[in-house]
């Protein structure tokens, strides 16, 4: 009967998979939404002066964060389809490269994306420096944790790429 209780525990995992998943399309939606709008925006309100290199940086700030949020909608999906093939069914049909075989393979997959993260959201800071702030230690604090990571990424085991006969080396369709 334990044993039984057990196994189908696994299933609570199901909370997490669906909380990460709704997450994610809150966040992409909201982060599609903000880009229409800020398309809509720049139509309507179209003047030569905006093409200025403030007008232009600010945009670009506004577009960056936006990405912020994007990579955040991926995380968390790539957290539900790596939950969801961990402990509910290893059979999703996904493309070699969302594969998730163990923790590790999810751990590698999200510190790839956190990097990518780090680096947009030091970007942002970057454009939007307005000469006031030292970005010296926000950058080496940045830097810090990418090497981190990358140790981390260097100490864990690589992903063992099983040879698939359907592919030849091109895009396949990831569904069949």
């Amino acid at each position: 009967m334990l044993r039984s209780i057990f196994g189908a525990s696994r299933f609570i995992i199901a909370i997490a998979v669906v909380g990460a998943f709704i997450g994610s399309i809150v966040l992409l939606t909201v982060a599609t939404l903000t880009v229409l709008r800020i398309a809509w925006k720049e139509i309507v309100d179209f003047e030569t002066a905006n093409l200025t290199g403030v007008h232009v940086d600010r945009l670009g700030v506004e577009l960056i964060e936006i990405t912020d949020v994007i990579l955040l909608g991926t995380v968390l999906y790539i957290v539900a389809l790596g939950l969801y093939q961990l402990f509910i069914d290893r059979s999703l049909p996904l493309p070699a490269w969302l594969k998730v075989n163990d923790l590790t393979d999810l751990k590698r997959d999200l510190i790839g994306v956190v990097v990518v993260l780090l680096g947009v959201s030091f970007l942002g800071e970057v454009v939007d420096w307005d000469q006031g702030v030292n970005l010296l230690p926000l950058g080496a604090a940045v830097a810090l944790v990418i090497s981190a990571l990358g140790f981390i990424l260097w100490l864990t085991p690589k992903k063992h790429h099983h040879a698939d006969p359907n592919e030849n080396g091109a895009a396949s369709d990831p569904i069949g």
